[in-house]
């Protein structure tokens, strides 16, 4: 079996700094970059896309609403059209800088309110999707199992790598529980190493009312901003690899 490892990363911006890129890329498969308009800066970008090509990781876009205050994390009323050309333009952006670096860009993923509201919103999913299969219809499209980004994927003919979280809950529709709320987050790897390890053996996903939900898991997302989240990274690594599990970027097996 083999299964990708992402980590949303890029995400500092001139001189404030989000994550630990460098030590967590270690121990992942794919990099999901932030292109500027939640985080991330010229310099930023340029730096992750070498550490990951260093590190033999898939770099991604990760493209959100155009909120850096927020970082992207809340909702906004947009066009179609707006959207499309949001999501084409920081695709773009991650593309151009893959490419000078010598790699190709792999997937795309949407980043926060922009991911949550294309999880259930089937307009704003078919744009986001539309954008990606415009800019490159080889692109991997990433999102959760069984949502209308899903479903908005497969419409317009991309790969879709469904994505599960280890760090954090669900609710009982599927969706993620809101960052608003105190349990939206897991904080300790053990826990989140047994719930991935569940994903994977049993296919289900228990949400936070302790209902099971069916889920695939193409790839296991670890947040950049999570404090532990070079712990996480290696923990579910290393017991990925014990239960014979081969980590590896998801274009080599989607």
């Amino acid at each position: 079996m083999k299964i990708d490892i992402c980590c949303d990363m890029g995400e500092s911006f001139g001189s404030f700094r989000v994550g630990i890129d460098d030590e967590v890329v270690k121990f992942i498969s794919s990099a999901n970059i932030a292109c500027g308009f939640h985080g991330g800066d010229p310099m930023v970008i340029d730096k992750t896309v070498k550490i990951s090509k260093e590190h033999h990781v898939a770099v991604g876009a990760h493209p959100g609403f155009p909120d850096l205050l927020g970082f992207g994390r809340r909702n906004m009323d947009l066009t179609q059209q707006e959207i499309n050309n949001y999501v084409i333009y920081q695709i773009g952006a991650l593309k151009v800088f893959a490419e000078v670096n010598g790699i190709a860009l792999q997937h795309v993923k949407a980043h926060g309110a922009l991911y949550n509201m294309a999880a259930v919103n089937e307009t704003v999913a078919l744009s986001v999707a539309e954008a990606i299969a415009s800019v490159d219809p080889n692109l991997i499209c990433v999102g959760m199992a069984n949502t209308a980004m899903q479903r908005a994927a497969e419409k317009v003919g991309l790969r879709f790598a469904c994505e599960v979280f280890a760090d954090r809950n669900i609710n009982p529709d599927g969706t993620l529980v809101s960052r608003k709320l105190p349990n939206a987050m897991i904080y300790d790897h053990e826990v989140a190493c047994a719930r991935v390890l569940r994903m994977i053996k049993e296919g289900v996903v228990e949400a936070i009312d302790g209902s099971l939900l069916p889920v695939r898991v193409d790839t296991i997302c670890v947040h950049g901003d999570n404090l532990e989240a070079v712990k996480f990274a290696q923990t579910i690594k290393t017991a990925l690899e014990e239960n014979g599990v081969e980590v590896t970027p998801m274009g080599t097996f989607l």
